[in-house]
């Protein structure tokens, strides 16, 4: 998980520093980071604690397993994305700022990168 979060996090941040987006380089370790290394994480306790009673997860070629766990991990965080950006403004105090816009964007491009390599790795592990 560690590495889940510090590669994404220093690529990004990288990206930030050289384009002078303070806004990249801030989201880089906390929004993008932060959903690599939670998607990593459910992902990888699902596929090790329940794959084997889910017969596609072993089943099915290596990239159709990364590719049904991208688009599962792009809805899921593109609807906590939207969820974040639109409905806690109005009613919380959470004041609608630029980074809540930003999430809509990245945590779902982050879920599914996430996604696709440990379900890559995973899967390419087992027969």
């Amino acid at each position: 998980m560690l590495v889940a979060y510090l590669a994404p996090a220093l690529m990004a941040g990288a990206g930030g520093v050289a384009s002078g987006q303070a806004g990249l380089t801030l989201a880089a370790f906390t929004s993008i980071a932060g959903t690599s290394a939670v998607v990593a994480l459910l992902i990888g306790s699902w596929l090790q604690r329940r794959a084997r009673s889910r017969p596609w997860t072993t089943a099915l070629p290596r990239i159709l397993v990364a590719a049904i766990l991208a688009v599962g991990a792009a809805v899921i965080a593109g609807l906590v994305g939207w969820f974040a950006s639109r409905w806690l403004p109005g009613h919380t105090s959470v004041v609608d700022t630029a980074w809540l816009a930003r999430l809509q964007f990245d945590l779902p491009i982050s879920a599914v990168v996430a996604a696709v390599i440990v379900g890559w790795r995973w899967r390419g592990q087992k027969p």
